[in-house]
């Protein structure tokens, strides 16, 4: 197939369903409804949604004239799933540097030595991206959108935000602005192969964009002046995520944080269960992938799979994302928290951390995150348990309008399969 002939195949596949609809009035009947909140688990509980808002949760709920009417009939109806630290809408082909845009090192790596949190990767996201259609089938109505300076190796690599996963153009969420820093490994390149350095460019960093003598005009800057004035906004209260390993490297950004006033999350965290009481006390959250387990460098050498589950016991909120594949499976989180349930994380304790802690972390817990009244219509009725493989989801809403459930892999399945004998 020529590529223009591709392109056109592709039109019809990534559309979905306009985010212009108007939002309907909508019944959910019958439902075993997962709250995520304080009133935890409602069986044959019944959910009434007006405007793209939820306005009622409770049992024998009349529906409003004209009301779409779901019989749910005991099915699983959750809060809408939050996909992890991802690339969504800004990464397309992973090999083809022309459709990634989360990286300003990406490819040659130059600018590896210049740290830049001016860069904000919003600005690049695609609302028609293929991609969000195929997470959104499974379940994923939210993601956070980062940078990552993995390829040409800096520590400041910039800003992201939680996107809306319904073919909007707005799709960001203000309140969930977060600074990236690379440490550890994965910023080697960028600290002359010394963690040390790592914490030496950010409290030049820091020194920079704080009031102070006027620099002499000679003088060598890190930071750009508007990278100076965005890092200042986020020392004054913003959210910085950490991706960070290793327990010792924690403890120095438990530190740098204690100094500095920043809001830390910590992303990643392989070794985060050595250092669970610090994190406890500090209330700090760790993104964490549960399938962690082998050690992939040096840095996650106490790598296990019950990292989820001490953490937890321990009282650090945690939030689950997809550290391999990140972007074209953030779906696969959902699989991930059947994993850490069957190893000891409670089954209410890994719904949270892909509705309500991620929505408390990135700012947006009086928006999404819970099935409770004056909270988004943000809802997936699902099959059976969605932590287990076998589960699909069968209607996904976004703010009260029901989504799509096809995508450009259910169109290429129905296209290319064999016809039934």
């Amino acid at each position: 197939m020529h590529f223009a002939g591709a392109l056109l195949l592709l039109v019809p596949l990534v559309l979905g369903v306009s985010p212009a609809a108007t939002a309907q009035d909508v019944l959910i009947r019958g439902a075993k409804v997962h709250t995520a909140g304080e009133r935890g688990t409602l069986d044959d509980a019944d959910v009434s949604i007006r405007g793209g808002r939820i306005v009622e949760v409770g049992q024998a709920l009349a529906a409003p004239p004209g009301a779409t009417v779901v019989e749910a009939a005991g099915r699983p109806l959750t809060p809408g799933f939050f996909g992890g630290i991802t690339a969504i809408g800004v990464e397309e082909i992973s090999l083809e540097p022309s459709t990634v845009d989360n990286s300003p090192t990406h490819g040659d790596g130059k600018g590896a030595f210049e740290p830049r949190p001016e860069f904000d990767v919003t600005r690049a996201f695609n609302p028609d991206s293929v991609v969000i259609g195929v997470n959104r089938l499974e379940g994923v109505t939210h993601a956070m959108v980062a940078p990552s300076a993995s390829e040409g190796g800096t520590v400041l690599a910039g800003q992201g935000a939680v996107a809306r996963l319904d073919g909007r153009w707005d799709a960001f969420a203000p309140a969930s602005r977060t600074l990236f820093v690379d440490l550890g490994a994965r910023a080697s390149q960028a600290s002359a192969h010394t963690r040390a350095a790592q914490f030496m460019l950010l409290e030049q960093a820091v020194g920079e964009a704080r009031p102070g003598p006027r620099p002499l005009d000679s003088d060598f800057r890190l930071l750009t002046p508007q990278g100076r004035a965005v890092l200042a906004r986020y020392l004054s209260g913003g959210r910085i995520a950490f991706r960070v390993d290793r327990a010792a490297d924690i403890r120095q950004v438990l530190d740098f944080a204690s100094a500095t006033g920043a809001k830390p999350v910590i992303v990643g965290g392989a070794q985060a269960w050595q250092v669970a009481g610090l994190l406890a006390k500090a209330r700090v959250p760790v993104v964490l992938d549960p399938l962690s387990n082998l050690p992939m460098s040096f840095d996650q050498l106490g790598a296990t799979l019950e990292n989820a589950a001490r953490l937890h016991e321990a009282g650090v909120p945690i939030v689950f994302t997809n550290l391999i594949t990140p972007t074209h499976n953030a779906y696969q989180v959902r699989q991930a928290a059947g994993v850490a349930v069957a190893h000891g994380l409670p089954w209410d304790a890994a719904l949270a951390a892909l509705t309500r802690v991620p929505a408390q972390t990135f700012g947006l817990g009086a928006e999404l995150g819970e099935i409770a009244p004056g909270r988004a219509a943000d809802l997936v009725l699902w099959s059976g348990d969605p932590f287990e493989v076998t589960t699909v989801a069968e209607q996904v809403w976004i703010d009260g309008r029901a989504q799509s459930m096809r995508s450009r892999q259910t169109e290429l399945r129905d296209r290319y399969r064999p016809a039934s004998p």
